[in-house]
C-alpha cells in the first residue's frame, strides 16, 4: 500500500471491510526430513505421568494495577514523556488504560525511512500508518504477557530481535538468516476467529482468553511482562514517543524512555532473574530483555490518586475503569486443565468457554463437500495424542532451567481450515495458541489444490493489497505454471523460505522470495509481503474503529478476504504464519488437513508436528505425512546458476530428555 496519509489509509481499509459478512520460536540446528512410511513410533509417556507443574493461580488485584500505573506514570512524568499506559492480564484482558496529561493520541507505525533505493513516500503495508496510541500500548502489554511463561520472560524488545530480516539485527549482520520468529508479529490479530473479544458489562465468560491484540504483537521496546510470586500474570505497555517502531541494532544499548517507564511499572512485579531473555540463547546469540535498568529509574511513586492523567475507555478493549485480572488456569480465564473426557493426557490444557465447556472439542473433519475422506474424530484424537506425547518428551529450547520440558500448543484443522482440536501444555506461552492454528491452516492452504484459485479470487484493494499477484510471482519464481494447485506439500518452513526478503534467506543482494515484498529495500516488520497484504484491510478497519471511538464498524471475525468455503468460514480465518512448525496431513495422496505447533524452538515445533503425525500414522495405518515425492523439499530453484532446494522440516539433532536417540526424523 502506497501511503496517502493516515486518514486515507484508515478510511479505505474501513470501507473495504464494510459489508463483509462472517467472519519463540528459536531453533537449534538439526536435520532430517520426514511421511507416510513405516517404522516404530517413539514411546509416549504414560497418560497420567505428572510431567508438568501447572502455574499457580495468581492474578493482579485492582490495587496492584493502580500501583503499576502509578509507578509508570511517575517515571514518565520525571522523564517529561506523557504516555499511554496499558496493563493486561496473562490471557489478554485489558485491566486498565491510563492516559497521562499531554500524551499524544496517535502514533506512527515506524518513523524509520525504508532503506536502500526506496524512494520517499514508497512505504508499503502498514509501514508509516498512523494508529491510536492506546492501541499501541495495549499491543505492547499483550506482547510481554503472551511471549512469556514460567520458564521464559520475553519483552517487546525480544520480539524486535527475532522478527527482522537478519538475526540478530545489526548493521554488521547483513547476510545472516532472518529472525527465527519472522512473521509472528502478525498473530493475535483483531480479526482472528480464535482470539476472544472484549465484552462490555462483564458477565459470565467476559474474561476468557486468549484475547485479541489491536496491532498483533509489538516489536517496539516498552512492553514488559508482569510476574507475581514467580508466575506471569500480565503485561504493561507504554506509548508516548510517537514512534511504534523496532530496534534495528541489537549491538548497542538504547536509552529508551518508554522501556524505562515500563520497567518502573514492573517494580514489585518483575520476572525471576534466571528466566530473563538475556539468559536464553538462540543459535549462540543471547536474546535481549531490556536495555533499561532499575538503577536508571527515579524515585517510585505508588500513589495512583496523584498520577497526572486519567483512565480512558478504548473501543473494543476497555470501558475506562480498572478491573482485576483473572488467574490463568482457572475456568474463568478460558484456559484450564483438560478433563478426562476432553483429552486422554492429564498433563494437557484446553481452551474453554468459561462455563465448563471446551471451545474446540476434538471432532472429525467438516469438509466432506469436497474431500472424499475427511479426518475422523479418532484420527484427530490420535494425531493430537501422539503430538502431545512427542512434546512431553522433548527438551525445551527457550525455557530455563536447562533441560526443561518443551511447552507448546498443538492445533489440527481440516482442508477448510475448521478447527478440529487444540491442546496445549500447561505453561506454554499464550502467543503459541493463535500461532499454532495459523501454522496448521497455512500448511493446509498452500498444499491445497485450490490455493491458487482462492488467492486469485481475493479482491484487489487499490493502494492497499494485491493478493492475486502473488500467484504469478510464485509460478515465475519456481518456473512452475501449476504451482499452488496441490502438486506439492508445503510445510510452514517451505512457505517461509519463499516469504523472506532475500532468497536464499539472508543472502544480501539476491532477489526477494515470491511471497515477500517485491523490493527488498521496501521490507520492514510492518510490510513483509503476502502475510501483510492478506490482513492489512482488516487491521485498517479495526484501527479506524478504535480511532473513531466505535463510530465506524469493527473488523468482522475471520481475517483475509479469500472467498468463503461456507457462510462465515474462510480457510485463513486468523491469517497465515511464515515460520516453521507445521505439516499437512494426508490420507495416501489425498490432503485431509494440517497440524501446527508453536511455543518453543522452531525445530522442536517442526518435530512435534511431523513426528507426531508420523506416529499417529503408524498407530492407525490410515493417515500420515506427505509422500516424500511431493514434499516441497523436492522443489529446486535456480538462483544465478545455483540450484537451491526448498526445505520441508528440520528436526533437532538429539531432542529428547528420556533417551539419547539422534536424528529422530531421518528417513521418515
Amino acid at each position: 500500500m502506497r501511503m496517502r496519509g493516515a486518514t486515507a489509509f484508515l478510511a479505505s481499509a474501513a470501507l473495504v471491510l464494510t459489508g463483509c459478512g462472517g467472519g519463540v520460536d528459536g531453533g537449534a540446528a538439526g536435520g532430517g526430513n520426514a511421511g507416510n512410511g513405516g517404522g516404530t513410533p517413539a514411546p509416549a509417556p504414560a497418560p497420567d505421568a505428572p510431567l508438568f507443574t501447572p502455574p499457580a493461580l495468581e492474578s493482579l488485584t485492582v490495587a496492584e494495577v493502580q500501583q503499576i500505573i502509578a509507578q509508570a506514570a511517575g517515571e514518565a512524568a520525571a522523564r517529561g514523556l506523557p504516555s499511554y499506559i496499558a496493563v493486561t492480564d496473562r490471557v489478554g484482558n485489558v485491566l486498565a488504560v491510563f492516559k497521562m496529561d499531554g500524551a499524544p493520541d496517535m502514533t506512527q507505525l515506524s518513523t524509520q525511512r525504508l532503506g536502500g533505493n526506496a524512494a520517499p513516500g514508497s512505504e508499503i503495508g502498514l509501514q508509516g500508518a498512523m494508529v491510536p496510541a492506546s492501541a499501541a500500548a495495549i499491543a505492547k502489554a499483550l506482547t510481554g504477557a503472551y511471549l512469556s511463561s514460567g520458564g521464559n520472560a520475553f519483552s517487546s524488545r525480544t520480539a524486535s530481535q527475532i522478527v527482522q530480516e537478519h538475526f540478530p539485527p545489526a548493521p554488521s549482520t547483513a547476510g545472516l538468516e532472518s529472525g527465527p520468529l519472522f512473521g509472528v508479529q502478525f498473530s493475535q490479530l483483531p480479526c482472528s476467529d480464535l482470539s476472544q473479544r472484549y465484552q462490555a458489562g462483564g458477565g459470565p465468560g467476559a474474561l476468557i482468553g486468549p484475547k485479541r491484540s489491536p496491532l498483533g504483537l509489538a516489536a517496539d521496546p516498552g512492553g514488559l511482562p508482569l510476574y507475581k510470586n514467580g508466575v506471569v500474570v500480565g503485561g504493561i505497555g507504554i506509548m508516548g514517543d510517537g514512534d511504534y517502531g523496532f530496534d534495528t541494532n541489537i549491538l548497542d544499548i538504547e536509552n529508551d524512555d518508554e522501556e524505562a517507564i515500563a520497567l518502573a511499572g514492573t517494580q514489585g512485579f518483575t520476572p525471576p532473574t534466571d528466566i530473563l531473555a538475556d539468559r536464553i540463547f538462540v543459535d549462540g546469540t543471547a536474546l535481549r530483555f531490556s536495555d533499561a535498568t532499575p538503577q536508571q529509574l527515579g524515585t517510585l511513586s505508588t500513589n495512583f490518586a496523584s498520577a497526572p492523567g486519567m483512565l480512558v475507555p478504548v473501543s473494543g478493549y476497555s470501558d475506562g475503569t480498572i478491573r482485576a485480572g483473572v488467574a490463568y488456569g482457572s475456568e474463568a480465564s478460558g484456559v484450564r486443565a483438560a478433563k478426562p473426557s476432553e483429552f486422554s493426557n492429564s498433563n494437557a490444557f484446553v481452551l474453554t468457554d468459561g462455563s465448563g465447556n471446551p471451545r474446540f472439542p476434538i471432532r472429525g473433519g467438516t469438509d466432506g463437500s469436497d474431500n472424499p475422506s475427511p479426518l475422523t474424530e479418532d484420527e484427530v484424537r490420535a494425531i493430537m495424542e501422539e503430538a502431545f506425547g512427542v512434546l512431553s518428551r522433548a527438551r525445551a529450547q527457550i525455557r530455563r532451567p536447562l533441560d526443561s520440558r518443551m511447552q507448546a500448543t498443538v492445533s489440527v484443522v481440516d482442508t477448510h481450515g475448521a478447527v478440529l482440536g487444540i491442546v496445549r501444555s500447561p505453561d506454554g506461552p499464550l502467543f503459541g495458541t493463535d500461532v499454532s492454528l495459523q501454522k496448521a491452516r497455512t500448511a493446509t492452504f498452500f498444499s491445497n489444490p485450490v490455493a491458487a484459485q482462492q488467492l486469485l479470487a481475493t479482491p484487489v484493494v487499490p493502494d492497499v493489497a494485491d493478493v492475486p499477484s502473488y500467484v504469478q510471482r510464485v509460478r515465475d519464481f519456481l518456473d512452475a505454471p501449476d504451482a499452488l494447485t496441490g502438486t506439492h506439500a508445503f510445510a510452514d518452513r517451505s512457505g517461509g523460505n519463499l516469504s523472506r526478503p532475500y532468497f536464499p534467506d539472508g543472502e544480501v543482494g539476491q532477489a526477494p522470495g515470491p511471497l515477500s515484498v517485491t523490493d527488498t529495500d521496501l521490507f520492514s516488520p510492518f510490510a513483509v509481503g503476502l502475510q501483510t497484504d492478506l490482513v492489512t484491510p482488516n487491521i485498517g478497519a479495526h484501527v479506524a474503529f478504535i480511532a473513531s471511538d466505535g463510530a465506524s464498524a469493527d473488523t468482522p471475525v475471520g481475517c483475509t478476504l479469500v472467498p468463503e468455503v461456507a457462510p462465515g468460514q474462510r480457510r485463513l480465518a486468523n491469517g497465515i504464519q511464515i515460520f516453521p512448525g507445521s505439516v499437512p496431513i494426508y490420507r495416501g495422496n489425498q490432503l485431509v488437513g494440517g497440524i501446527g505447533v508453536s511455543g518453543d524452538g522452531i525445530d522442536q515445533d517442526d518435530m512435534v508436528s511431523f513426528l507426531g503425525l508420523h506416529n499417529a500414522g503408524v498407530r492407525l495405518g490410515t493417515i500420515g505425512n506427505a509422500d516424500p515425492a511431493i514434499r516441497a523439499d523436492r522443489i529446486v530453484v535456480n538462483v544465478d546458476g545455483r540450484q537451491v532446494r526448498l526445505r520441508y522440516i528440520n528436526c533437532p539433532f538429539a531432542p529428547f530428555l528420556d533417551t539419547s536417540e539422534q536424528n529422530v526424523c531421518e528417513g521418515l
